[in-house]
């Protein structure tokens, strides 16, 4: 036997006079689909915080104060043992006295040579010489190295230490460090020389032995109880 059509189907329905239901095939809407499941939050690390301890930042602003000009310098650790935490390359030491070649010490050293320049020597050339500073030349700021003959690190191997081979007046005169300086240059050399044996710790220059004959060395070595060595 034949299966009926949807049409013979309704024939009969109406032919019998009975009712049927007939079920048609209805289109089915897909089930909705699912929100994708949010992630969980990855957790944020804490902003890093600057790593340049209070005294180097008070460093800092006091340099900033003096019109010194540096930019900031990447740590240094060498295998030697020679080490600056927090360098600075200075180029300007205040407003009004700049120091060339670029030089790379500790903040501390700046500042000590940056006040010392504003507060002695600048006023001393101007006593002098009737005009001031506006550049000191550098032989040498940080180096990795050990004190000549012997083992031991030189504060400059910590940046530590500033040698100074002359200094650049206002009317452009040139005053050197030199074991025979011109009589005129005396005075004003041995003002600075005297005058920088507490500011700095050791200060060692023509006369004390011939590695210094030609500058001042100036540093800020940590002495039993603040003391000095002056030569």
């Amino acid at each position: 036997m034949k299966p009926h059509t949807p049409l013979a189907l309704a024939a009969l329905v109406v032919l019998t006079g009975a009712s049927a239901s007939v079920d048609l095939p209805q289109s089915v809407d897909p089930p909705p689909e699912r929100p994708p499941e949010a992630k969980p939050l990855e957790p944020v690390a804490p902003p890093v915080e600057s790593a340049v301890p209070p005294d180097e930042t008070a460093c800092r602003t006091e340099l900033t104060a003096l019109g010194a000009r540096f930019k900031e310098l990447p740590p240094v650790q060498e295998a030697e043992g020679c080490a600056m935490p927090h360098p600075l390359a200075v180029t300007q030491m205040t407003a009004e006295i700049a120091i060339a070649p670029e030089i790379t010490v500790n903040c501390a050293t700046a500042l000590a040579l940056a006040k010392f320049a504003r507060d002695v020597m600048s006023p001393a050339a101007q006593k002098a010489f009737g005009s001031p500073i506006r550049s000191i030349a550098q032989a040498s700021g940080y180096v990795c190295r050990p004190r000549n003959g012997t083992q031991k690190l030189s504060e400059h191997a910590f940046g530590n230490a500033v040698d100074i081979a002359s200094f650049t007046l206002a009317d452009k005169k040139t005053v050197a460090i030199e074991p025979a300086p011109p009589k005129e240059h005396e005075t004003f050399l041995r003002d600075v020389r005297t005058a920088a044996c507490g500011p700095f710790k050791t200060v060692l220059g023509p006369g004390s032995d011939a590695d210094h004959s030609l500058h001042f060395h100036f540093d800020l070595a940590q002495r039993r109880n603040g003391g000095t060595f002056c030569q």
